[in-house]
């Protein structure tokens, strides 16, 4: 049983989603058991003198080793797949994939997703940072912007003023922008769009 669950894992290791085997981890824990108690048997009689034994004992030892670290890598290979889905399908999962579920995993998901929601809370200046929203990196460091108004001088990070005139167009640092936009958000108008859509009237 416990060569199908490794199989399994191999067959599916591209799909995001597939049953939880839970009759087949159930298999290996009653074999591992058998293992283990017919081990104690063992070792009882060769204390007593049946030297005989150690490399039977040896062997089923070996072997409970090997499940326990198979089993473990399929269920850790689950909440890896788990904790990616969290961050592709947000807070709340597909019917389809919690379907696949056990109610272990469910637990888990959950905690996760409360732990996640509450460390991106405790981002910023008290208003949080959705850490899921931009995943990759920038492009660039700055962005090309137009301005639709007249704006007046305004001081960025590095202590250099720039001059934002209507129609003028500027390179500027997202932090940087996103402040201008929090003041007013009729400032200005992307100049490359596969850059950042600025919301705009």
């Amino acid at each position: 049983m416990l060569l199908e669950l490794i199989s399994l894992v191999i067959k599916y290791s591209l799909c995001l989603v597939f049953f939880f085997q839970e009759d087949g981890i159930r298999q290996v824990l009653e074999q591992m058991k058998a293992l283990y108690e017919q081990n104690q048997i063992d070792v009882n009689e060769a204390k007593s003198g049946h030297s005989e034994l150690i490399t039977t004992i040896k062997f089923r030892h070996c072997s409970l080793l090997r499940n326990r670290r198979c089993v473990v890598a399929y269920l850790y290979d689950r909440l890896l797949r788990l904790r990616a889905l969290r961050w592709e399908y947000g807070s709340v999962l597909p019917n389809a994939v919690r379907f696949h579920m056990s109610a272990d995993e469910v637990l888990w998901f959950n905690q996760y997703k409360k732990s996640l929601a509450t460390y991106m809370r405790s981002l910023g200046e008290g208003d949080g940072i959705d850490l899921t929203q931009d995943i990759k990196p920038p492009k660039n460091l700055y962005i090309e912007v137009r301005c639709l108004k007249d704006y007046g001088e305004f001081e960025i990070d590095d202590g250099t003023t720039i001059l934002l005139k209507k129609n003028s167009q500027v390179f500027i640092s997202r932090q940087d922008l996103l402040l201008l936009l929090s003041i007013s958000k009729q400032i200005f108008q992307a100049a490359s769009e596969n850059i950042l859509s600025i919301p705009h009237k």
